[in-house]
């Protein structure tokens, strides 16, 4: 007879399974950074309206951690532009989300 499957556990040792939807999305918001969920959501979901088009088609959140934004860019020129757009962009993301992002890190990521 065969071994029956083994349970999986979540961080804490609690159980994997299903959950509350709400559990799913602040575990996910804290892997991205943490904080308010809504916020976090914002900086992602509103980043074309936040960075402009024509840099938002090359530069992409990645998460935000300890008051650091980290963004990739798809190319060094790119990662350039947005190093020099850094105060305007970090200016803009406390505007739209109301996170206050403290500095910048660029990580540059071929396509």
């Amino acid at each position: 007879m065969a071994d029956p499957p083994r349970r999986r556990f979540r961080r804490r040792g609690e159980p994997d399974g299903p959950r509350p939807l709400g559990e799913g999305i602040e575990a996910a918001v804290e892997r991205l950074g943490g904080g308010d969920a809504a916020a976090v959501g914002a900086l992602f979901g509103r980043w074309e309206e936040i960075a402009g088009s024509a840099l938002a088609e090359h530069v992409v959140p990645i998460r935000m951690t300890g008051g650091v934004l980290h963004v990739a860019a798809d190319h060094a020129s790119w990662a350039t532009q947005v190093r020099t757009l850094a105060p305007s962009l970090l200016r803009r993301v406390n505007e739209v989300t109301g996170l206050v992002p403290e500095r910048l890190d660029v990580t540059v990521r071929r396509s």
